[in-house]
């Protein structure tokens, strides 16, 4: 395996051809990072775009441009054909009801695999899901990413599938982190009364890097693999703020305001009436209260890591300096 030295001092692999795969949810976070690494490492990417009236596309070396979405089966086969591989990132966060997210998270992720699973040559598979399909009770958004694995490994036996199942994911261009580490960067952090759990984190670039390992890398097809960047038990409230202190408020401490947690499931439930009746997808609802609440969003690397000798390298503070565009502290 080649690898390349990145500004983080980590190596990514570098591919010696010009293999092809095909990428959904090239536009989003996660997404975008993804199509840095892979044109940087030689791979030519075929990135699905949902048309939108005034959309203008960054024309990028090494990207082609595929038109469609994800209900569209025709339109999936054309993206993923004569691939070598198929990276499933697209996924929907928001909604107010089961149907909401099985669409895109369950049934989106089914067509994906079929798709592939169709092709003469059968490309490797890798679907991002989500750490939350750990407790797919907890949430429509959970039960759908659950659901969406369950197809996957459903869809042909000969498929050779791998499900990532990241942490919570941050870095520049998040738009679901951000707001809290600008309360932190403030001073002051209004979270749930009670909220003591544990969980993981992971950098995007770190995440993206672990797709690089894999591509490079056989034996881990039918796996599922948590990923986190590399802190041993994770973190809790305290930790964040300690951390985010340091890095974004000169040393001075942080203000956790306590919230009680009926005060926001009433928010919750009146923000979700409020969703139906207006035609927007909420974040705040009844289950992502109970995912907030949840005690234990820890993961461990270690299978992963052993597979393929991929290994973190951006803990939160470095993270947190990197989107603030600050120097880490000491």
């Amino acid at each position: 395996m080649l690898l390349q030295v990145d500004d983080f001092g980590r190596g990514l692999p570098v591919m010696q051809t010009n293999s092809v795969l095909a990428l959904t949810g090239a536009t989003g976070f996660i997404g975008a990072a993804l199509i840095s690494q892979l044109t940087a490492a030689g791979w030519r990417v075929r990135a699905l775009y949902r048309p939108q009236k005034g959309r203008v596309l960054q024309s990028l070396p090494g990207v082609q441009w595929f038109p469609g979405n994800l209900e569209n089966q025709e339109a999936l086969n054309a993206l993923v054909a004569g691939t070598q591989a198929v990276i499933h990132c697209a996924g929907v966060v928001r909604g107010t009801c089961r149907t909401d997210f099985d669409e895109v998270n369950e049934r989106g992720a089914q067509r994906v695999a079929l798709a592939a699973a169709s092709q003469p040559q059968m490309p490797r598979f890798l679907l991002i899901s989500s750490l939350a399909a750990r407790e797919p009770d907890l949430s429509h958004y959970a039960g759908s990413k659950w659901r969406g694995e369950c197809a996957v490994k459903a869809v042909s036996e000969n498929l050779r599938w791998t499900i990532f199942r990241p942490s919570a994911v941050f870095g520049p261009g998040d738009r679901e982190l951000l707001p809290l580490f600008r309360c932190i960067a403030k001073g002051f952090v209004p979270l749930p009364m009670g909220a003591y759990g544990r969980f993981s984190l992971i950098y995007v670039e770190d995440l993206s890097n672990a797709v690089m390992h894999w591509l490079a890398t056989d034996g881990c097809d039918g796996q599922t693999f948590e990923l986190h960047d590399g802190k041993k038990g994770g973190y809790d409230w305290d930790t964040v703020l300690t951390i985010g202190a340091r890095v974004l408020c000169a040393g001075k401490p942080v203000r956790r305001l306590p919230v009680p947690v009926s005060m926001l499931s009433l928010g919750a439930f009146a923000n979700t009436i409020s969703a139906r009746v207006f035609g927007y997808a909420p974040m705040l609802t009844p289950g992502k209260i109970r995912e907030l609440i949840h005690p234990d969003w820890v993961c461990d690397n270690f299978e992963f890591s052993r597979r393929t000798g991929w290994q973190p390298a951006i803990g939160l503070a470095q993270g947190l300096a990197s989107i603030f565009d600050q120097k880490p502290a000491a």
